[in-house]
């Protein structure tokens, strides 16, 4: 390695990569975004490349950064394994319980992989899927009600570990015969139409609507709220709405079986980043640390899109 590159510079290169932003990054790692690009001019340097790029209004990682990941993952869990004080114990003879609180979204899309990844190694454990709540998710974390936070809450204390697990674009799902198919995609064309927002609190607008105001100087129509992603997807294709759902849950859905239709928005919307979350005081904990690898590890690779030779028309949706 070259002079100055330690496991700290390494550490940072691999938030980097993953949060694909200096602040996300800095946020990750509880430090501050001067510091944070502080490491990233240094990246650049050691590496001879931008590591990230801009792209629109966000940041990517680049090719070279790409093709890093995995090997800078390996090495800083490989040093993190050195100050481990704890040794796993015999999986295989243990009967755990997990609760994790997460949505309908993630339950639907990763949940019965996530059974059947950790059940590989521990048989006996079991989990529940807690609902999301109005209660804050750090709460649940800190009294121990939840193991694992799985979502993209922005209401989280500063003492909670996080890490990114995948981020998601929204598309919108109509029914199969919905005539702004045929008239053509436009923010106009889409405003003609009422939508479905998706929220738990019951919000009415989000970020489609900035984006309407500000740069088309248009408003939808929202007529109904639903608390989860599924609500309306099968009565969806009985009616002319329009409904606006993370591109990790319709790549999930047997929408042609259901006579439904997916489009991209003509616009660029910010990405849904997801995170798993948890209370510092179980870093330590053996069989935990084995509970967030195996998550981490199943919902990055699902969370990259269905597997090759997936059928949303025969298959359904994962974990159903």
């Amino acid at each position: 390695m070259r002079k100055g590159y330690d496991l700290d510079l390494l550490r940072s290169l691999q938030v980097l990569i993953e949060e694909e932003g200096v602040s996300h990054a800095a946020r990750r790692l509880h430090t501050s975004e001067a510091a944070m690009s502080r490491s990233l001019a240094k990246l650049r340097v050691v590496f001879g490349d931008p590591i990230l790029v801009a792209s629109g209004r966000r940041m990517v990682a680049t090719s070279f950064a790409l093709g890093l990941r995995e090997r800078v993952q390996a090495l800083v869990k490989g040093a993190d394994a050195l100050l481990e004080e704890q040794e796993t114990p015999d999986l295989a003879g243990l009967a755990p319980h997990f609760t994790l609180r997460a949505n309908d979204l993630i339950v639907g899309a990763f949940g019965a992989a996530i059974l059947t990844a950790l059940r590989q190694d521990c048989p006996g454990c079991t989990i529940t899927f807690a609902p999301e709540t109005d209660e804050e998710p750090s709460d649940d974390l800190r009294e121990g009600r939840v193991d694992l936070y799985l979502g993209a809450s922005d209401d989280m204390r500063p003492e909670i570990r996080r890490q990114s697990l995948f981020p998601t674009s929204f598309r919108a799902l109509v029914r199969a015969d919905h005539p702004i198919l045929s008239e053509g995609i436009t923010p106009a064309s889409i405003v003609r139409y009422e939508h479905i927002s998706v929220s738990r609190r019951g919000r009415l607008y989000g970020p489609i609507d900035t984006v309407l105001k500000d740069r088309y100087g248009l408003k939808r129509r929202v007529v109904m709220v639903v608390p989860t992603y599924y609500a309306m997807v099968e009565t969806l294709r009985m009616m002319d709405m329009i409904l606006p759902l993370p591109g990790i849950a319709i790549d999930y859905l047997p929408i042609r079986s259901m006579h439904l239709a997916e489009f991209e928005f003509p616009f660029e919307l910010p990405p849904v980043r997801s995170f798993q979350a948890w209370h510092p005081r179980r870093d330590s904990d053996p069989v935990h640390r084995w509970l967030r690898g195996t998550v981490y590890r199943v919902v990055r690779q699902r969370g990259e899109g269905p597997p090759e030779g997936f059928s949303p028309v025969t298959t359904g949706i994962a974990g159903v």
